[in-house]
Formats: structure tokens, sequence, C-alpha cells
């Protein structure tokens, strides 16, 4: 159920401070812990850290991928653990608002290098690179070009603060520290959850049959309407639904743009408070919507 946001600099200690976690979660506390890597993710689609650091596209792509997986592996019973640069600060607030919504607890770990000895290390991993002859390539010691190091170093990373609600609570950490792993199982399992709020919580589930039904009820009524502005109708009638008229202000004004906006409205707003209901009754509450948003 806990979520643990590694961010840091290159050559920072992610990886290994993801590690440690993850076994002292599996070995201490007996939990199961999903790690989910920023490094295999990139070689997973295909790339490698240069082309998607220099590529907001590819590295937008990598980006939604960790989301997604996050988010799906978030509110099981386990410790999901996102290793990667994290580094900017609306994006850890998505993830925050995503395990808020799952009432789940988080903590983001923060790993701080000096940036010499951090571009030294880096230095040792490209002779080590240049020097491999048996191709056997370890993603988690690819290094980083100059360009990119300085980048995501001096130039695009927002560092976490535990004033903002979306980083704390935060753990900093150097590579000579001894990781508090036990405050951090405190944070995780020993409080609650921040309550969910409407603008994290997620929609009821609905039913494949459900959205077909209401796509094409919606589809329907709006088709019938547009068909009846055609010949300048003064109101519409639906003889499938006794009583339901389309009055004439709605007439009046509709056009093909703001009728298509309407039904996305409600679309989204069936899904959300209407899952249960029947085609019948919800192409009628359509028509009152309609009626509704009619303003002179």
């Amino acid at each position: 159920m806990p979520l643990i946001i590694i961010c840091g600099t290159p050559v920072s200690g992610k990886t290994t401070r993801a590690r440690e976690l993850k076994e002292y979660f599996e070995k201490t506390h007996n939990k199961q812990v999903d790690l989910i890597s920023e490094e295999e993710t990139i070689h997973k689609l295909g790339y490698n850290k240069e082309s998607t650091y220099l590529d907001s596209q590819k590295e937008k792509r990598v980006r939604g991928y960790l989301k997604s997986e996050a988010i799906r592996l978030i509110g099981k019973d386990n410790v999901v653990i996102l290793d990667g640069s994290n580094y900017i600060k609306g994006y850890r607030y998505e993830l925050y608002c995503a395990s808020k919504a799952s009432k789940s607890t988080q903590c983001t770990i923060y790993t701080i290098r000096y940036h010499p000895d951090a571009w030294a290390d880096n230095l040792l991993r490209i002779k080590q690179r240049e020097e491999n002859t048996n191709g056997n390539e370890d993603v988690f010691t690819e290094p980083y070009t100059e360009e990119v190091f300085n980048a995501l170093t001096k130039l695009r990373f927002e560092e976490p603060n535990r004033n903002n609600r979306w980083d704390s609570p935060l753990f900093s950490v150097q590579p000579t520290d001894t990781l508090d792993v036990n405050a951090i199982y405190d944070v995780l399992y020993k409080r609650k959850p921040p309550p969910p709020n409407m603008s994290t919580q997620n929609p009821p589930l609905t039913s494949t049959n459900f959205l077909y039904e209401l796509d094409n009820v919606t589809q329907a009524i709006s088709k019938r309407i547009l068909e009846a502005k055609e010949f300048d109708a003064f109101e519409v009638k639906f003889p499938e639904y006794p009583g339901c008229i389309i009055e004439a202000g709605f007439m009046h004004s509709v056009n093909p743009q703001n009728l298509l906006r309407l039904r996305r409205q409600f679309l989204t707003y069936a899904k959300m408070n209407h899952s249960n209901e029947n085609a019948s009754r919800l192409g009628r509450y359509y028509i009152q919507y309609l009626n509704k948003t009619y303003t002179d």
C-alpha cells in the first residue's frame, strides 16, 4: 500500500537506497515490494539515458510509463518503490495525488551527493564501459554524458521541500549516512493516510455495458436535436421518453460544437454519479441536463 518516491541528482545513490529499502521491507517485515526502476524502463522502451533526457517526448513517455505502473501497483498490500530522478515537483505532486486517492501513505527519499564526487564516479563508469569486452552491460551502471549530467544536476532538478505536503515526510540522505529505515517504516505503517478529497477521489468503476449504453443513448439524442435544428424546429419531442422535450430556448442557441461539449460534460457526470442507472433513465437525465444548462 505505501509509496516510496526516490529522487536525486545523477550518481547520488538512488538505486542503492532503493535496493536497501526493498531488502529491509522484505526481510525485516515480510512485505511484498514492487521496485519500479526508471533506468530499466528507459531500456524497456528501447531508449538510453542520453537519448531520453535530451528528447522531451521520450522523457515524457518514460515518466508516463512510470506513473501508470505506480498507480497500477498502489493500493495493494505491498510497498511500491519508485526509483528514479523524479526531479519535477509537479510530477511528484501527481504521484502524491494518486497515492492519496488510493488512501495510501507515502514518503520521499532525497539522495544528496557533492557534485564533483558524483561526476568522478560517473567518469569511472565511462571508463568501465569502454573497457567492457564481454558485452554484459548492467543498466544500473550506464554512465551519463557530461551534457545530460550537468542538465539534471544544475538546471532541471527541483529540490524536494519538507514544507510541501507532496514531498513530506522527507528523508534526506548522503552516501555516508545510515538510512533510518525504522523511521521510514513508522511513517508508512503507523500513521493514517491523508483522506482523499474531490480532486484525488477516483470515480466509481463502471461496466463496459453501462458505458456502451450511455454513449449510444446520448449520441442518439444529440443526433435527433441536430437534425431538428436543420429544419428550424421550435422544440424536440422524444417518443421513447414520454414527457421529455428539448425546449425552444435551447434549440435557439444550440450548435454542434456546444452540444458536443455538453455531451462530454454529461458523460463525465454520469460515469461518476449514475453508473447503476438503466439506459432509459439516462436518456431522461441527459435531456433534463441539456435544458438546465441553457441560459439566455
